[in-house]
């Protein structure tokens, strides 16, 4: 008889896959962050908005990295990190041709709702691939969705700030920068920061978020959903201003890794269910939660 550990086991067979993977493009940005772009077939193919990928940054190094899925588009996906520890720091040493092993897709993804098209998509940090990626599906859906994307960042953002031309009525015209990527995508962005930054937002992503819901009718809050990947403390915020909202919200949550594929529980979070509390391995049984299920510390 197959035990619930083993379904739980079995349900990323032959949709998880290891590629050496080539390295196409690094870009570089201030802060020691990075967008690198790698062919990996396998993994482009079947990525979805809040998956994730392990890496390998260097044979002497068999502990792998865990890093959000930005973009993936034909044979490649994208990827920002941060360098933080001497792993990533040889990653960043890498350079166009060089091999990088990829273990992925990997987690469950971000599940917009057709009945709630207006979607607030949050990002803090190196929380801000997985937003770009619900960004980039629902472009590609077309038909009714309106996303609208609030980026946080305390240190210099991975991407050239420009003025939007997108019109955010509900905002100061003097809070312009926008993503470049997003802006030519027609998606409008706006950006918060306690740094200073040019044209972005003075506080908080969930005092900017608070800004647009409080413009909202009763009928246009009904159809509208939030996204949010990023630090713990800022999901946990964004949790509390979706539920004074009413508002369904999926948080895409982050922890520390060994396997990433479920063997180790290293990962594990205390999540509610229909049968009460439970641990859930943020790997596989997530990354991306109902927020109003996760038990914040």
């Amino acid at each position: 008889m197959t035990t619930a550990a083993q379904k739980a086991a079995q349900q990323n067979r032959n949709t998880i896959f290891v590629e050496d993977g080539e390295l196409i493009s690094v870009s570089t940005f201030p802060g020691e962050q990075f967008v690198m772009r790698v062919r990996a077939p396998d993994c482009a193919a079947t990525a979805k908005p809040g998956n994730f990928v392990h890496i390998s940054c260097d044979d002497s190094r068999p502990m792998r990295r865990p890093m959000s899925i930005m973009r993936a588009q034909d044979d490649w996906i994208e990827i920002l990190y941060k360098i933080v520890g001497d792993g990533l720091r040889m990653l960043s040493h890498k350079v166009p041709g060089d091999s990088v092993n990829v273990l992925g897709p990997i987690g469950q993804s971000f599940a917009p709702s057709p009945e709630r098209p207006n979607t607030l998509l949050i990002g803090g940090g190196v929380g801000i691939p997985p937003m770009v990626f619900v960004a980039d599906f629902l472009r590609e859906q077309g038909g009714r969705w309106n996303p609208l994307a609030i980026l946080g960042s305390e240190i210099p953002f991975p991407f050239d700030l420009v003025s939007s031309k997108l019109e955010t009525p509900w905002l100061d015209a003097a809070t312009n920068s926008t993503m470049p990527l997003l802006e030519s995508w027609g998606i409008p962005s706006r950006l918060a920061t306690l740094a200073g930054f040019d044209g972005c937002f003075d506080g908080y992503v969930t005092d900017l978020a608070e800004q647009w819901l409080a413009t909202l009718s009763a009928e246009e809050l009904a159809e509208t959903e939030v996204f949010t990947c990023g630090p713990t403390p800022m999901l946990k915020a964004v949790a509390a201003l979706a539920a004074r909202y009413d508002l369904p919200c999926q948080v895409s949550l982050e922890e520390f890794m060994a396997c990433a594929v479920g063997g180790c529980a290293g990962c594990a979070v205390r999540i509610e269910t229909v049968a009460g509390p439970a641990m859930k391995r943020v790997c596989v049984d997530g990354p991306v939660f109902d927020a109003a299920t996760v038990v914040w510390a």
